[in-house]
């Protein structure tokens, strides 16, 4: 991976912090360089969305210039998107707004 790659991916993973912080929610980034949890950590970020004494949610975030217009086509103004594979769990895609009120369970 290149710098800018590497800058870009450290820059959207502390935006994504920040707005969990903003939102009330604690969050933390991930350094591979501070050595956090070992070296078989794959992901990005800890939200500690039932406070920092329970144990986080870990995600993985990816930046993109664009994603596939068949995924924002079919999330569209849905509150989420649920995508399974033939054999697989399903992935549930949701946006910035209805993840934080479901951290925070809020109800609409």
């Amino acid at each position: 991976m290149g710098k800018m790659s590497r800058d870009k991916g450290a820059r959207v993973e502390r935006e994504i912090v920040n707005c969990h912080k903003e939102a009330g929610v604690h969050a933390e980034r991930y350094d591979a360089r501070r050595g956090q949890f070992g070296a078989e950590r794959s992901y990005d970020i800890d939200v500690y969305w039932q406070g920092k004494d329970k144990a986080p949610l870990c995600g993985e975030i990816k930046a993109r210039k664009k994603f596939p217009d068949w995924l924002t086509g079919y999330l569209a103004d849905n509150d989420f998107l649920v995508l399974r594979e033939n054999g697989r769990q399903p992935l549930y895609v949701v946006p910035h707004e209805v993840w934080i009120r479901l951290l925070k369970n809020e109800q609409t």
